[in-house]
């Protein structure tokens, strides 16, 4: 894998809040979310990919 790839992309400035994976999990490998009447849980794969599932 080239450098080229490895890097994230930069993320541009904008007035959206940004928060890490690692502040909202905590250590855990899930969370749950409540968006309204509905809940979402994030996952963290084997690969440290995440996954959204309603």
């Amino acid at each position: 894998m080239s450098d080229e790839a490895e890097r994230p992309k930069p993320v541009e400035k904008t007035n959206v809040r940004e928060v890490s994976s690692d502040e909202l999990l905590r250590g855990q490998t899930e969370l749950l979310i409540r968006h309204g009447e509905e809940i979402y849980r994030l996952k963290v794969t084997r690969n440290q990919k995440l996954i959204l599932n309603k």
